[in-house]
């Protein structure tokens, strides 16, 4: 028997574990899929939008390879700092993968960025995704006008959380305060600015699209800023993701917006979502009492080589509430060796490395082993390559002798696992909540609520 741990529940968990089960060169591999949270699918659950629910149905895919016979799902275990340590870990599993993703936002290393109402996009997120971490995060949805900076997929799915009316959340899984919360927002004016042109956005064409399909919201998009892009002016040779992102972009520029009779309720402002390119960030304006009260952008102009260089031509874009969604970066792990440059664990093919030196046993998958980079399905490859290493080496894994209950092992190293059963009762006590607020499920949004749900067998819960 081959026991390892997998740290992660996310698609680069889960689809280790499913290379691990699914082959047929070493016989009887047993895994545990551990996670800090008690709750399964990492950013399945805590990081793809509300609405968009084809994406999260991915979760019944993660789901049939954690009820594998030989697939045990323990949330609500810590690893790291305060938790079980790698070295801990070893004495209990053949071989541990670190699927932990990055953890962390990318910092715009600007003045005022720390002002109150500057977040991370990556906390917007979490909040409305009910993200245990979040409870109790709030953000200034009475401000009129809101900044998101950055073009990616990310930038794009809060500018539509934000000009999405609450009535048409409240079929998700969304908690019920972020969506009231979302229901008294005042936000009419949604600014999404990236520093780049439109041919170097990072946004998927469906994402774009969304945007002009809003009920109740305006896009505005300057076509004289789009002109200076020399791919949008000559799109012929540019990809076919971003060819069709820039002739979308050119029928908003046109007025080919949404309908005049996509309206909002009586009582919703219609909201504008305005697209900017070639924007650079330098300053938050505001102070610590009043907050944040607008950003100043820098014009920014094609440097002929893919970058762009600064004009020294300056604009403010009034925001009581900045989003930052200018990427993610992996953390250190207590235990692992860490490139601070890529934010990655050092690695050959998936066998971490130390000076160059494979450390036995330990392994890594997903972003922290290759940035954060590539879509859901790009996970599969890179679990792919890190368990055929893990296998080549089973051989000397497996002689090694460990202890003979993980469970038990974890619990006298001071956790508390949550089992997939525990996971099941969470997920009774959301649909039981969603029955009472007559929605359909909506997920427990604080620690206590689903560590009680996880410990009960009613299905109750609480409303927050």
């Amino acid at each position: 028997m081959l026991r390892v741990a997998v740290i992660g529940s996310g698609p680069s968990g889960v689809y280790t574990a499913q290379s691990l089960i699914e082959q047929q060169v070493v016989p009887d591999v047993e895994v545990y899929v551990l996670d800090r949270l008690p709750c399964p699918y990492g950013l399945v659950r805590y990081g793809v939008a509300p609405d968009h629910e084809k994406i999260k149905s991915l979760q019944g895919t993660l789901r049939s390879v954690l009820e594998h016979p030989r697939v045990r799902f323990l949330g609500n275990v810590e690893v790291g700092a305060g938790g079980v340590t790698p070295e801990r870990l070893r004495e209990m599993f053949h071989a541990v993968v670190f699927c932990v993703g990055a953890a962390t936002d990318r910092r715009l290393g600007i003045p005022g960025e720390g002002l109150p109402g500057s977040h991370a996009a990556t906390d917007f997120v979490s909040w409305y995704s009910a993200h245990p971490d979040a409870a109790g995060t709030r953000f200034a949805l009475a401000a009129r006008s809101a900044v998101v900076i950055g073009v990616g997929n990310v930038a794009v799915d809060v500018a539509r959380i934000l000009a999405r009316g609450a009535t048409d959340l409240a079929g998700t899984d969304m908690p019920q305060d972020a969506l009231r919360s979302l229901a008294g927002s005042r936000v009419t004016d949604i600014w999404m600015v990236g520093r780049r042109g439109p041919s170097q956005a990072k946004f998927t064409t469906k994402e774009l699209r969304e945007l002009g399909a809003l009920p109740g919201a305006d896009v505005r998009v300057d076509g004289a800023e789009l002109a200076r892009d020399p791919g949008f002016r000559d799109p012929g040779a540019l990809p076919a993701v971003v060819r069709r992102n820039v002739e979308v972009l050119r029928g908003w520029s046109q007025g080919a917006g949404p309908a005049d009779d996509a309206a909002p309720g009586p009582h919703a402002p219609r909201r504008r979502i305005h697209l900017r390119f070639f924007l650079r960030p330098v300053e938050m304006l505001g102070d610590a009492a009043s907050g944040v009260r607008a950003v100043r952008f820098e014009r920014t102009a094609p440097d002929g080589h893919g970058g762009v260089t600064g004009t020294g031509t300056y604009e403010d874009i009034a925001a009581q509430v900045v989003l930052r969604s200018v990427g993610y970066r992996g953390m250190p792990q207590p235990g692992l060796p860490f490139d601070e440059a890529s934010g990655t664990v050092p690695h050959r093919e998936g066998r971490v490395l130390r000076d160059g030196v494979p450390c036995p046993g330990l392994y890594v998958a997903g972003w922290i082993k290759r940035g954060p980079t590539g879509v859901i399905g790009s996970n599969r490859p890179c679990a792919k390559q890190t368990a055929a290493a893990l296998l080549e080496d089973a051989g000397v894994l497996a002689a090694r002798t460990v202890a003979d209950d993980p469970v038990a092992a974890l619990r006298r190293a001071g956790q508390d696992p949550v089992p997939w059963s525990g996971w099941l009762r969470i997920e009774a006590a959301e649909a039981a909540l969603g029955r009472r607020l007559g929605r359909g499920s909506v997920k427990l949004a604080d620690w206590q609520g689903l560590l009680a749900a996880a410990h009960t067998d009613d299905g109750g819960a609480t409303v927050r």
